[in-house]
């Protein structure tokens, strides 16, 4: 099973970042699990409230404002993701701390623009000096 990536503030709204992420992920050939506050649909697939039993993550990307993270930081770290990208006005100094600690890489990046650049899948490679881990 290929790596699979959370997006956390899905939305069904199609003007939204998230809901755009999804999209673009999707069409990378990434795997997908939408969680947002409310359940939906983004094309086929579905939005969860809360992450399904049995998934493995890979990667969480979120677009949450860093006071709607609060409620997210402890399952954020039970799921173990090997990163989580904060995307811009998701930036969140104390969460990212509360990660590396617990030996979760921390990225500082737009996922839609790491998608287009490729950085998105070839995550070895250094992206910015926003970069932290």
């Amino acid at each position: 099973m290929s790596p699979i990536t959370v997006v956390l503030g899905a939305s069904a709204k199609s003007w939204r970042y998230a809901h755009k992420a999804c999209l673009r992920l999707l069409s990378a050939g990434e795997q997908v699990v939408a969680i947002g506050g409310r359940k939906g649909m983004i094309g086929d697939l579905p939005i969860h409230t809360e992450l399904p039993a049995d998934v493995r993550v890979d990667t969480v990307t979120i677009y949450l404002s860093a006071a709607n993270q609060h409620v997210w930081k402890d399952a954020v770290i039970q799921w173990r993701p090997r990163r989580v990208i904060f995307n811009p006005g998701a930036e969140n100094a104390a969460f990212a701390d509360h990660l590396v600690k617990a030996g979760i890489e921390v990225i500082h990046a737009c996922t839609l623009v790491m998608i287009a650049t490729g950085g998105y899948r070839n995550a070895d490679q250094p992206l910015s000096s926003d970069r932290l881990g």
